[in-house]
């Protein structure tokens, strides 16, 4: 079953705890983090398993994201092999958190931000075995 043109998208807000650095300035590597959670319910639909992350052949971080902004991370397969499968991914940031300095606004005030901000891109290879593909031998 090749679902080549299948999208799935996860959304979620990036917590106190992921913030890594000053201001809370959250770590690159938790957009790689979604990514992978995108790629394995990818596996899943298509192969029935969750497979493995190969490699990553292109990384690009455009903007900060902060603890209090909402990350949706999307990610596409764009190309299947018989137990590789390549994919696009691209995380943007939807909602952020307005800081305090700005017209005096309340700790609590956001911003949906339309169009949304990309915040980090990536193409990379998941492979599932094809033992562990549904109708595998």
């Amino acid at each position: 079953m090749q679902k080549k043109d299948q999208e799935v998208t996860i959304r979620l807000r990036m917590s106190l705890h992921d913030g890594h650095y000053a201001g809370g300035l959250v770590d690159g590597a938790r957009m790689l983090q979604l990514f992978g959670d995108v790629a394995t319910e990818l596996l899943i639909r298509l192969d029935g398993d969750e497979g493995l992350f190969r490699a990553y052949e292109s990384v690009e971080f455009l903007a900060p994201v902060f603890a209090g902004d909402y990350i949706e991370a999307t990610g596409r397969i764009v190309q299947t092999g018989k137990t590789s499968r390549k994919m696009e991914f691209e995380a943007r940031k939807v909602i952020r958190n307005l800081p305090v300095k700005e017209g005096g606004k309340a700790e609590s005030s956001a911003e949906v931000l339309s169009p949304p901000v990309i915040v980090c891109k990536a193409v990379g290879t998941c492979v599932t075995p094809a033992a562990l593909q549904r109708g595998g031998a």
